[in-house]
């Protein structure tokens, strides 16, 4: 005898209606019975194969008919960027690549329970005759779609493609939906069984709609005259707890409040407040939780998530009078995103060794880093970038002020990093980190600061409030961990989308900063990061905003084309690094002068185009000679590839970024993972006097992109096709690139020519090139050194066959 099917997963689509998996279609005539405990779904109350929850998790169902349907449910149409997108079925039945443009596999839009849908329908029996058929969504212009991190039936390939698969025993009739005739409260633990009593029971979990509960009530310690209102998001919890206590010990006077529903909140919406009638301004508090859902600790302190400061990572944090927090400087003007040049530093990088007088405990944080700002001799603003990516700078998981983290765990994203503040019990990170970024506007340096929403460290607080609305499970419930530090933000949850947008508002509000750098922003999703994009620019419409497209899940820098969202671009990285030691063809450097165009960036200031970054190991290591990725004594072949690679970044289209310290050639001996060793991350500037030239080969090139004839390499919109004219080496990597060619921007013209081998190397020009004639070309630089004038040595001669040496470029300008 047959065993019948068993209960794998349960989920609620609304407080009295849900969904009940099995492992296999049941195939009986009469109606399977379920039970939830004290609530018994009578049969006439089941609903076999509902359409949204087959979409939703398997991306498929047979209908009644018999046609195959493979649905793209409605949250992930919803990141197409509207009706007109095309949409293709792809998989192992019709070749993958070759489905994409072919009209027998595109999706139709259809209403699916009130939802859109994209849907394709084909006869079953060719799908359904084998198990194990994989599947996929992919657009148009061939993007992928990303299955959930919940769907059931993903499986991963050995290049960790995540697809999805077609299960002959799992059509449609292993689901089946079930409604109550009361409302089940969310702070109660359910499960879901047979009636019977055979088998074992499972959790009964929220879905879909658990996540898209939200609520516009301002959220946090809110000081409002003589009064004090504490508000918490907390879902599915029975009772919440505040406690306040005057002096950071505990010491002194102390409260403990409950709180309760939100006034005038929809009590689903799982607000809980309490107002005191009282200034709290300076107060410590923290929460306490209790309910019966896993993750619960009624003895864990959370720090709220809204503190605009906190005594370190455990909390507590500190109540701040919004008038006392402030505004942000409000008197620079943020550069366009085409004319930045970004330096990528970290705060106590900066500062460790800058030749500044500072205390050791004002070189760990803002106010060492401040001071360096406001020197003469300051070395960002001495190179000439416009622009400076701080590392994370909101609270983080350093145990305390001695411990060094790139800070790249995060805690809360509103209070600045305590171990940055003299005094965090004073909430002295606020005053510091609103003058460390004046300062820097003063030299005339944008700020960005590298947020990071993806994940949480150590203690993982939201966790503590409700681990399933705020982190993200496969199938069976455990949590995923594509951001390779333990647990993946559930940034589509809806409140979890507010926490991002208010926390980046907070931060151009109260600190005054010019844009965001979006730490594997893959995880987020397009729709999320479409909707901070929207948010952010409703109040700051200059706003920079670059994602760093990926994870260790797949990479989004394709989907970002029709965005405001520019992307680091890793493709560019690891060409360059190949090209200057002479492997690649010219070709591909072509397309990275030209700004990666249209794939990967649809107008110029989309990609964001660097060599080294803090992560891995710096540029000199990774390219020197050196045995054992040790570049601290840099041969000679690597410090020209060095300049070489500089005079592509500079010249490329799009926005050159610069980690702080490569113009020195700084090295971490070859250790790749650096991100607690503040002793290597820390920069050297005596290794600015060592390597001058190079120091000085960064500092022009950033002073001529900047400058009149750099114009041309600063696009607004995207140039012509004609704009651009390469001609390559025979069979080598050798490469020229005339700018402005069909002067359309101007009269005058720049020809950069470069050879990556350590051989000769002569390229074929085309004589119209060169119109006027070789004598109205003026070199401009070379790989040694920018000539200013007209003081300099002999000329390189300009000629259509042009000779360049070993690693060597030229840079030229007719007028």
């Amino acid at each position: 005898m047959v065993p019948p099917p068993r209960i794998v997963r349960a989920w609620l689509e609304s407080p009295a209606v849900g969904v009940i998996e099995l492992d296999r279609d049941w195939d009986q005539a009469a109606l399977p019975r379920f039970s939830l405990g004290r609530h018994c779904p009578a049969p006439s109350g089941l609903e076999a194969s509902p359409p949204l929850p087959a979409a939703r998790h398997f991306g498929y169902r047979v209908e009644p008919g018999g046609a195959l349907c493979c649905v793209l449910a409605p949250e992930e149409t919803a990141e197409l960027g509207g009706p007109a997108a095309e949409v293709y079925l792809a998989g192992d039945f019709n070749g993958w690549q070759d489905a994409i443009g072919q009209p027998e596999w595109r999706l139709a839009a259809e209403e699916w329970e009130g939802r859109a849908v994209r849907v394709w329908r084909g006869d079953s029996a060719r799908f359904l005759g084998a198990a194990g058929l994989r599947f996929k969504f992919v657009t148009g212009e061939h993007q992928w779609l990303v299955p959930p991190a919940e769907a059931p039936n993903v499986v991963r390939d050995a290049q960790g493609n995540v697809n999805r698969v077609l299960d002959p025993q799992r059509t449609g009739r292993h689901l089946w939906r079930f409604s109550l005739s009361t409302s089940l409260s969310l702070a109660e633990a359910w499960s879901a069984g047979w009636a019977d009593g055979a088998g074992e029971s499972v959790p009964l979990q929220p879905g879909a709609f658990f996540y898209e509960l939200r609520s516009d009530l301002p959220l946090g310690a809110l000081v409002r005259g003589d009064e004090t209102c504490f508000r918490l998001f907390a879902p599915r919890v029975r009772h919440v707890t505040l406690h306040l206590a005057r002096e950071p010990g505990g010491m002194g006077e102390t409260l403990a409040c409950a709180l309760g529903p939100a006034a005038g909140a929809d009590g689903a919406a799982g607000v809980w407040e309490v107002v005191l009638d009282r200034s709290l301004h300076g107060w410590f508090y923290w929460y306490t939780l209790e309910g019966v859902h896993p993750g619960l600790d009624p003895a864990a302190r959370i720090l709220d998530p809204y503190a605009p400061a906190t005594l370190g990572r455990g909390g507590p944090g500190i109540v701040l009078d919004p008038a006392w927090i402030g505004r942000g400087d409000r008197d620079f003007q943020t550069p366009a995103w085409h004319d930045l040049v970004i330096a990528e530093a970290h705060v106590r990088d900066l500062a460790a060794h800058a030749p500044v007088r500072a205390t050791p405990a004002e070189r760990r944080g803002f106010t060492g880093l401040r001071a360096w700002v406001e020197s003469p001799d300051f070395h960002l603003a001495q190179l000439g970038v416009n622009c400076v990516e701080l590392q994370p700078v909101q609270e983080f998981d350093a145990a305390g002020p001695a411990e060094y983290h790139w800070g790249y765990m995060p805690v809360n994203w509103f209070a600045p990093a305590s171990t940055y503040a003299l005094a965090p019990e004073r909430a002295s990170g606020v005053r510091e980190l609103q003058q460390l970024v004046a300062a820097f506007h003063r030299r005339g340096i944008a700020v960005l600061l590298d947020v990071v929403f993806n994940h949480v460290g150590e203690p993982p607080h939201l966790a503590r409030v409700d681990p399933a609305y705020y982190f993200e499970h496969d199938a069976a419930g455990r949590p995923t961990n594509w951001s390779g530090c333990g647990n993946d933000f559930r940034a589509r949850s809806a409140m979890s989308r507010r926490l991002i947008i208010d926390s980046c508002l907070h931060l151009l509000e109260a600190y005054g900063v010019d844009g965001f750098r979006f730490d594997l922003a893959e995880l987020l999703g397009l729709d999320v990061l479409r909707e901070v994009e929207a948010a952010l620019k409703r109040v700051r419409p200059d706003v920079i905003l670059i994602a760093e497209p990926w994870s260790f899940r797949g990479h989004l820098a394709g989907a970002l084309r029709d965005t405001g969202w520019a992307s680091w671009n890793d493709g560019y990285r690891d060409f360059v690094r190949e090209y200057v030691r002479g492997n690649g063809d010219p070709a591909r450097m072509e397309y990275f002068l030209r700004g990666s165009p249209w794939y990967f960036a649809k107008w110029p200031a989309q990609t964001v185009n660097y060599t080294e970054s803090h992560d891995d190991r710096a540029w000199i290591d990774v390219i020197t000679e050196r045995p054992g990725h040790d570049g601290a004594e840099p041969t000679e072949h690597d410090r020209r590839r060095t300049h070489l690679m500089a005079a592509l970044l500079f010249l490329s289209t799009g926005i050159p970024l610069v980690s702080a310290g490569q113009d020195f050639l700084r090295s971490k001996l070859g250790v790749n993972n650096t991100y607690q060793r503040g002793d290597l991350n820390a920069l050297d500037y005596r290794r600015l006097h060592r390597f001058a030239s190079t120091h000085a080969y960064f500092a022009d090139w950033i002073a001529f992109r900047r400058g009149d004839l750099g114009r041309l390499l600063r696009h607004h919109e995207r140039p012509a096709e004609g704009f651009f004219r390469c001609f390559h080496g025979f069979g080598g990597p050798a490469l020229a690139c005339l700018l402005n060619a069909d002067r359309s921007r101007g009269p005058e013209r720049l020809l950069f020519a470069i050879n990556p081998t350590l051989q000769d190397a002569t390229l074929a020009l085309d004589e119209s090139a060169l119109a006027p004639g070789p004598a109205a070309w003026r070199l401009l630089a070379d790989q040694d050194r920018f000539y200013l004038g007209d003081a300099h040595g002999a000329r390189r001669p300009l000629e259509a066959a042009l000779w360049l040496p070993p690693l060597a470029c030229a840079l030229w300008v007719a007028r």
